[in-house]
């Protein structure tokens, strides 16, 4: 068996990628939804009033990575934004989700994830 060594980098930066060790409840992190396929957590540097990463539990570097077979997953994570906005009662008031894919377009951890924002963005001074 011959290794496959585009395999085995990323293998290397799953373990340390700061999302899946957040994952493995290796780091802690201000948890606010989960399910067996998605995590959600407050992100650390927020840029608006309302401002959480849903994330999935399957590493992906980006969507450049995803493939039609995921699309069940890119759906679920979309509907779990949706899930939140709603139980938080901002759904009526506006969100927005932003996806960066690269690091030219703000994307600062290698692990696909969905920024989830919303609040009074005139009175924040935010986004």
């Amino acid at each position: 068996m011959s290794l496959n060594w585009a395999e085995v980098r990323n293998h290397n930066k799953m373990k340390n990628c700061i999302f899946c060790k957040i994952i493995k409840k290796e780091i802690p992190a201000k948890i606010h939804y989960e399910d067996k396929d998605i995590i959600v957590i407050k992100d650390a540097n927020p840029k608006a009033p309302i401002h959480l990463l849903i994330i999935p539990k399957i590493h992906f570097k980006s969507l450049n990575e995803i493939k039609s077979k995921n699309q069940k997953l890119l759906g679920k994570l979309l509907l779990t934004a949706q899930k939140i906005s709603r139980k938080e009662k901002f759904d009526q008031n506006g969100y927005k989700i932003i996806i960066n894919t690269g690091e030219n377009a703000g994307q600062s951890v290698e692990h696909l994830h969905l920024h989830l924002l919303s609040g009074d963005y005139k009175k924040s001074g935010q986004i």
